[in-house]
């Protein structure tokens, strides 16, 4: 079970890295627009990406 966590958390640096990593002027603007989004906004999309993650662990 530890090994599987690693491996989650090892995919989420991966994926979280990407964007930087191939365009960092986009990442750039995507973070600074999501600066001027209000509170409920961002929970809004972080219920999304939860709720897409646990589909996908449900799934597989």
């Amino acid at each position: 079970m530890d090994e599987a966590w690693w491996l989650a958390l090892g995919l989420v640096m991966v994926f979280e890295g990407l964007l930087p990593l191939v365009s960092p002027g986009g990442w750039r603007r995507v973070f600074s627009q999501m600066l001027s989004l209000r509170d409920g906004q961002l929970r809004f999309f972080g219920l999304i990406s939860v709720a897409t993650g646990l589909l996908v662990l449900w799934l597989t």
